[in-house]
């Protein structure tokens, strides 16, 4: 995990240094006693996880962790126990108190670690296929082969590239199987292939020839 540290006292982050380099895991690449300078650092460097002080001079550890869109992985540092429950609100992996040991320091990093294999196992297992219903059969549809989804009366049409399949699962039920990172509800009646689309504007999506309306209420849409 590539790791940075952040505390307005250089001893605390000298004892962060020492204690990292004794975990395999963990590859400490950074520490700032300027909590803006590390903004700075983290818009233009991916970072696994944050060892982050609370109480600093201009801004705290909470309202730092706040201000960030997509934080990293944090376990906060601090000699003050107050911020616990507020810490674990905001999703932190750990909270040490000052002075703590190698062996508490371990057992953050460890927590850490769990959690950052588990989210890349997720990633990589990225659902390829789903099968659909058709009459008594279930039949397996690659993802990359749809191009949009249509609800339609009773049955809800998945356009192919190659074929047109109709099912009686709903389009609600449908949206709830495609993976929400590849697939969008543009229309209370259409689901379509982010990757599949050839322009769009702000009332309607092109996916080759084929044109399909954006509903009122799905307006704003991203395909990125």
């Amino acid at each position: 995990m590539i790791a940075i540290a952040i505390d307005d006292e250089p001893i605390a982050l000298d004892i962060i240094k020492s204690h990292a380099s004794k975990v395999p895991f963990v590859e400490l690449v950074q520490t700032f006693t300027d909590a803006f300078a590390a903004i700075t650092y983290l818009q233009h460097n991916k970072i696994d996880l944050i060892f982050l002080d609370i109480k600093m001079p201009d801004i705290s550890g909470i309202d730092f962790l706040k201000s960030l869109s997509k934080a990293p992985m944090v376990i906060f540092t601090t000699a003050y126990t107050e911020h616990a429950v507020q810490s674990f609100e905001l999703d932190a992996v750990d909270y040490l108190l000052k002075p703590f040991s190698l062996s508490r320091f371990l057992k953050a990093c460890n927590k850490a670690h769990e959690l950052f294999n588990l989210r890349n196992q997720k990633q990589e297992a990225k659902t390829e296929y789903i099968f659909i219903k058709d009459g008594y059969e279930q039949i397996k549809v690659e993802l990359d082969d749809i191009l949009y989804v249509e609800a339609s009366g009773n049955y809800t049409k998945i356009q192919l590239k190659d074929k047109l399949l109709s099912s009686r699962i709903t389009i609600n039920d449908l949206a709830e199987l495609l993976p929400k990172t590849d697939f969008i509800r543009c229309h209370r009646a259409f689901i379509v292939a982010k990757n599949k689309v050839s322009k769009f504007d702000r009332s309607q999506i092109w996916i080759g020839d084929k044109i399909i309306p954006i509903g009122a209420t799905y307006g704003g849409i991203q395909l990125t």
